[in-house]
């Protein structure tokens, strides 16, 4: 995941402050330069990590922090609120146009993913109940039309083209066929090249005079690090952009560009691609990213991608089901559905607070959750339903069935056991000794495996 390096690199650092009771300012600069190659090694701009540092420096050795009670406490609360200032403050959201349509215009290097954001944009802009219309200006590209018809198709949002004709005069013509069939938002994908030159600049200059876009979003892949930040910065040099759209956070990213990008180019990052699933697209928010990076966690988050993501009256029906201690693994079946919505499971505990530093040095394998599906998969309807029918022969036919082991099908049992002796626990005290009872009867996390490849339930 993204910014792991980072993460580990800078809780070592922090690590050395919290061992001692008070702070010198020798301390705090030895510290500072240990972050400083933090970043750099994140690939962060240079000259950035250096100003970030110098702020954090002069912000901890002032008097409040050398004579707090938890100074190491202070000085990560420093390095939290610059973190949060480096990538921009707050979160900013697209700037809406008062009579529609509001025109935003899709640009970026070719193959940073401007196509399937395009149509991320359209998938979340509906949801929020508007009527997104895309627009295909990327006539060079072989099947980048095609593309973005199917993409468009799965977001629900109709797609405006004229094959091979002028982008230029593709662009106008879109705002009118918006205008007249109440589009009240137009995303016109752009086309790229593999670099920046003055074909491309010239094209995407015609176009931004031809409809005055509301917004200039750059699509740059997080993958390239600095190089994306330079990318950030020639195109805003050239077009004024209003904003960035960094994809592939949720890959193995060191985090360079999201760090740079705002204090480099002075635009912020508006949002974040995060999967490859349409949905797959987060609106940035630079507070809840430097609690993630920081290890703190960021449950603001995972709580919108469970409103978004999770079926409520599924998830209330087997909640309720819990409570009166009857669920089985038809159950645990839809629970791994839900599960498997919100993406990769490094990620959504890397958003518990607290779980992120137990998580450093796990080989989180989400493998587990096919596994454990395959195990129930194999059992029959009455033996989901039923699983005390489940003897020594059943195990044996069900590991065969799902590929696995015998102790695999052992150890899902048990811990289906286990959550409904904590639900008896829980249904059948007052509202104290249920409170209680709970917090007695919660299995251990190590119950329910170690999230690798060998552990057990991924939950």
């Amino acid at each position: 995941m993204a910014f792991e390096g980072l993460s580990e690199k800078l809780s070592n650092a922090f690590r050395k402050l919290r061992g001692k009771g008070k702070l010198s300012e020798n301390d705090v600069r030895e510290a500072m330069r240990e972050v400083r190659l933090a970043l750099l090694e994140a690939d962060v701009n240079y000259k950035v990590a250096k100003s970030f540092t110098n702020k954090v420096t002069e912000r901890a050795v002032g008097q409040d922090v050398m004579e707090s009670l938890t100074p190491a406490q202070m000085v990560i609360k420093i390095v939290n609120e610059e973190l949060t200032a480096l990538m921009g403050g707050e979160n900013e959201r697209i700037k809406f146009a008062s009579k529609p349509p509001t025109v935003i215009m899709m640009c970026g290097l070719q193959g940073s993913g401007k196509t399937t954001h395009s149509a991320k944009l359209a998938l979340m802009l509906k949801k929020q109940g508007r009527r997104p219309l895309l627009v295909a200006c990327d006539i060079y590209r072989p099947a980048a039309i095609d593309q973005l018809k199917v993409v468009g198709e799965k977001a629900g949002a109709p797609v405006f083209e004229m094959g091979k004709t002028d982008p230029v005069k593709i662009a106008k013509e879109a705002v009118k066929h918006a205008k007249d069939y109440g589009n009240d938002v137009v995303i016109l994908d752009t086309a790229g090249r593999l670099h920046i030159d003055e074909e491309l600049m010239g094209e995407l200059k015609e176009i931004q005079k031809a409809v005055t876009p509301d917004e200039i979003l750059l699509v740059i892949d997080s993958m390239t690090g600095q190089d994306a930040v330079n990318v950030a910065k020639s195109f805003n040099e050239l077009l004024e952009i209003s904003g960035v759209i960094l994809t592939k956070l949720d890959g193995d990213t060191r985090g360079g560009a999201a760090l740079s990008v705002k204090e480099v180019t002075g635009k912020p990052i508006k949002f974040s691609g995060t999967g490859e699933k349409l949905e797959d697209l987060e609106v940035f928010h630079p507070d809840r990213m430097a609690g993630r990076i920081l290890g703190m966690g960021d449950v603001l988050t995972l709580i919108e991608d469970v409103e978004a993501k999770i079926d409520e009256k599924q998830a209330e029906a087997v909640a309720k089901k819990m409570l009166e201690n009857k669920m089985d693994f038809n159950d645990l079946l839809q629970q791994f559905e839900q599960i498997k919505k919100m993406g990769p499971l490094k990620g959504i505990l890397g958003k518990i607070p607290g779980l992120g530093k137990q998580l450093e040095n796990a080989d989180v394998n989400d493998r587990q959750i096919d596994w454990c599906q395959a195990i129930i998969l194999s059992m029959t309807p009455e033996e989901r339903s039923k699983p005390s029918l489940i003897n020594a022969s059943r195990k044996k036919r069900i590991a065969a069935g799902s590929g696995r082991k015998v102790e695999e099908v052992n150890r899902l049992l048990k811990q289906l056991d286990q959550m409904q002796k904590m639900m008896k626990q829980f249904t059948g005290k007052g509202k104290k000794g249920k409170r209680k009872a709970l917090m007695r009867g919660m299995p251990n996390m190590a119950d329910y495996g170690d999230f690798t490849s060998g552990g057990g339930f991924p939950f």
